[in-house]
């Protein structure tokens, strides 16, 4: 019964509320880890103390805050639905609060970093990642689902659909545009001698859609020669704070993010101030 009515709110998420299937497959790994815990009790019979002998188990086993907070948020949004839904008589979690953590702020890198990365002798697919990480701002799964005709060379802008399946529109730089137009005859290649039917932007040498995991691979590699520990996001908070550093508007590094909600673009801010200070007392000490 448990398994049948966690499969109708995984398509409840999918469906409705457009979530990615990364998401969904996290929500599924929680509640699934929640209701194995608690031996598959029947929904209607799971109290509150279940789910703090639960959440008291995952502190036992040395989960990280922001992990237990997923979790958390997991059993909220489950609990809430099935108790919507007449699943359930009481929602065991309605007054369940999500754990405090620090905000920490987010690595972000030089533009002397970035440059040291462009003037490398970078293959035509790894420029184009490169110029749409940082150039753009994108997510790695924005990158990786681009489509062919998601972009438009000659209006310099491209569209990508974020989370919680929400589209928005992305301009182009110069750089950006030149890397794509430079890759095209060979993904034009790889298609013809692959006699492939994708749609992706990205393929790899072999003839396969490149995925998260080789885009991951590929800028930990580049991090590693700067001696530096960085992931495709690294770029898009760099993409960022550049822009914020260099007098953009709040509200319109909101826009290029697809951030819902402009406190989450905000932390931006927070970066540059303590990347001033950085600079102000390296001078400093250095005189």
């Amino acid at each position: 019964m448990n398994t049948q009515i966690l499969s109708e709110y995984l398509d409840y998420l999918e469906v409705e509320k457009g979530l990615a299937q990364n998401t969904i497959e996290a929500y599924e790994r929680d509640l699934n880890d929640f209701l194995n815990f608690s031996d598959n009790v029947e929904l209607n019979n799971i109290k509150r103390t279940n789910i703090n002998s639960y959440i008291r188990n995952l502190h036992e086993q040395k989960y990280s805050p922001t992990s237990i907070m997923r979790k958390i948020a997991s059993l909220r949004g489950f609990f809430k639905w099935a108790n919507a839904n007449e699943i359930i008589s009481a929602n065991p979690a309605l007054t369940l609060e999500q754990p405090k953590i620090p905000k920490r702020l987010p690595k972000v890198m030089s533009l002397s970093e970035i440059e040291d990365i462009l003037n490398r002798d970078l293959t035509k697919l790894e420029r184009v990642i490169i110029e749409l990480l940082y150039g753009c701002g994108l997510r790695v799964s924005e990158l990786t689902n681009m489509n062919i005709n998601d972009f438009d060379l000659n209006g310099k802008y491209l569209q990508c659909t974020g989370k919680g399946s929400k589209d928005r529109v992305v301009p182009l730089g110069k750089k950006a545009c030149e890397a794509i137009k430079n890759y095209l005859p060979e993904r034009e290649f790889l298609v013809l001698k692959f006699n492939l039917t994708t749609k992706r932007l990205l393929i790899d040498e072999k003839g396969k859609n490149v995925t998260r995991q080789q885009v991951y691979t590929f800028i930990h590699e580049q991090g590693k020669r700067l001696h530096k520990a960085i992931s495709p996001h690294t770029l898009r908070h760099s993409f960022a704070t550049h822009l914020i550093e260099n007098g953009a508007d709040l509200r319109v590094v909101q826009e290029l993010l697809g951030h819902s909600d402009v406190s989450t673009t905000q932390l931006y801010t927070h970066i540059s101030k303590k990347r001033l200070k950085e600079v102000y007392f390296a001078i400093n000490n250095g005189i």
